[in-house]
């Protein structure tokens, strides 16, 4: 079975689309940490997951959950809460990959790219394919930018249609992709990277049938909404080539404005640094389509006895202190060590 896991704090709107869509683009379960449970707008989110009978929902209360304190950082409280999913599913058999994924995405896990892998691979990428974005957009975007070679890159470029020849400045998101593992091979997850339990980036397997959709900021509307959230989530690290707009619209943000004048600057601040020339793009040959179809779910039910299994895992590792399952980047030159005492704390080896 293919697991996802996400730390989520958005609409019901948009919580009922990112689960439907990956439960029809290959996805059989979910585990959702909701990252602000408290909140009156979540009581509904999570009363829906909680229903769901493909989703574990985990709401990260800061006491009954972060026992041992809530991390400050949105990013580390993300690595935390997959390195945990991976922990509660290493034992059994029946769970074979899990992927970690932001609540604006869908992995299209395709079953026979998935099959393939060979055995001697226990980490596998999933490469970025962006929505494109509009101020005004009718529904879910079904146009992707796919990452570019040079020279499309230098076309765009010369057209001026970005600052830069590089996909860094051509995607507003990440472009380094999203990572699965084994749950049993004991990897550990970081936003993007497979890491061995020694510090080492992994070599990840790679198949043009498996993506993610990245719904960085379909439309206007949704960057507002995004960014605002953003900035009450806490401190979390950006690529380089977004943090000059990322320090904008914290400070703009910040400030004490009229909220119709504040989203008249966020219009601004989308129109300089999100929207894209769709027309150009569209015409030139460089998008591509994929329309997840929410109607048809395609997940497979947990095995017979796996569910009392999983929840009995659950269970057992949710009274466990978080911090132990924090997995950090890989540095340049990995110390051995860093965090190979996880598998002893939770396994008591």
């Amino acid at each position: 079975m293919l697991f996802t896991a996400s730390t989520v704090k958005d609409s019901l709107e948009n919580v009922r689309f990112f689960v439907s869509a990956n439960l029809a683009s290959g996805v059989d379960h979910m585990f959702v940490f909701l990252d602000a449970p408290g909140e009156s707008d979540q009581q509904d989110v999570a009363a829906w997951l909680g229903e769901h009978p493909h989703v574990t929902c985990i709401p990260t209360a800061r006491r009954a959950w972060w026992s041992d304190g809530r991390p400050a950082n949105l990013n580390v409280r993300q690595r935390t809460n997959a390195n945990w999913a991976r922990a509660v599913l290493e034992p059994f058999s029946w769970a074979e990959w899990l992927f970690h994924i932001d609540g604006d995405e869908v992995a299209c896990l395709d079953r026979e790219a998935i099959a393939s892998i060979p055995e001697d691979l226990d980490a596998v990428r999933l490469t970025t394919w962006e929505a494109v974005s509009e101020w005004a957009s009718e529904g879910r975007p079904t146009r992707f930018k796919r990452l570019l070679d040079d020279g499309e890159l230098n076309l765009l470029h010369l057209l001026g249609a970005i600052p830069e020849p590089a996909n860094q400045v051509y995607f507003h998101g990440h472009v380094m992709g999203k990572s699965g593992v084994r749950p049993r091979s004991g990897l550990g997850l970081t936003l993007h990277e497979a890491v061995s339990q020694d510090g080492r980036r992994q070599p990840r397997h790679e198949d043009a049938r498996l993506h993610v959709l990245h719904y960085d900021a379909p439309s206007g509307e949704e960057f507002v909404r995004k960014w605002t959230a953003l900035a009450q989530a806490g401190p979390a690290r950006y690529r380089q080539s977004r943090s000059g707009s990322t320090r904008a619209i914290r400070t703009l943000l910040a400030r004490d404005l009229p909220d119709e004048i504040r989203v008249k600057y966020l219009r601004r601040l989308y129109e300089v640094t999100t929207r894209d020339d769709v027309e150009l793009l569209h015409e030139l040959g460089l998008l591509v389509e994929a329309r997840p179809d929410t109607d048809r779910s395609t997940a497979r039910p947990l095995p017979e006895a796996a569910a009392d299994e999983l929840a009995d895992r659950v269970a057992e590792l949710g009274a466990a202190p978080k911090a132990g399952f924090f997995v950090p980047d890989p540095p340049a030159q990995p110390a051995r060590g860093r965090w190979s005492g996880l598998r002893r704390r939770v396994h008591g080896r």
